[in-house]
């Protein structure tokens, strides 16, 4: 089975989607690899006791990771059925980790909620989800 027959056509959108997030997670990982240099934080590790913007730039980074798995499971299952609608979530999301980001990286973690909007991506991908479930078992 082939499957370009499978996925749906604007399953690609999708495809475009995780490479973005690929470009978000690089950069992220670059920040901190950056801020480990300024700060003088060495491997392995985590967090400093003298420097709060490291700190943050790294929480930045470990908080995305955290939720980056359930991201993709459900970013997935939703573009599989409604790839267009998903992929503009996941954009969404993805971008939000951003915005996310650059506010934390100013030292004031109150900021990192720049990236609030997110959660409509996140939850977004969930409700299709949820809804792909849903026609799955029959329910609608």
């Amino acid at each position: 089975m082939d499957v370009l027959t499978v996925l749906p056509s604007s399953f690609g959108y999708a495809i475009f989607t995780y490479l973005y997030s690929w470009i978000m997670l690089g950069y992220l990982a670059v920040k901190v690899g950056a801020a480990r240099k300024k700060y003088d934080v060495k491997y392995p590790t985590m967090y400093s006791d003298k420097e709060q913007v490291f700190n943050c730039i790294q929480r930045a980074h470990q908080n995305t990771l955290e939720v980056y798995p359930q991201w993709l499971v459900f970013q997935t299952i939703a573009a599989l059925v409604y790839p267009l609608t998903a992929s503009v979530l996941g954009a969404i999301w993805v971008t939000s980790r951003f915005s996310y980001a650059w506010g934390y990286y100013t030292g004031d973690p109150a900021k990192r909620m720049n990236g609030a909007y997110g959660y409509i991506g996140y939850f977004g991908v969930i409700f299709l989800s949820i809804s792909v479930a849903l026609q799955l078992l029959g329910v609608f």
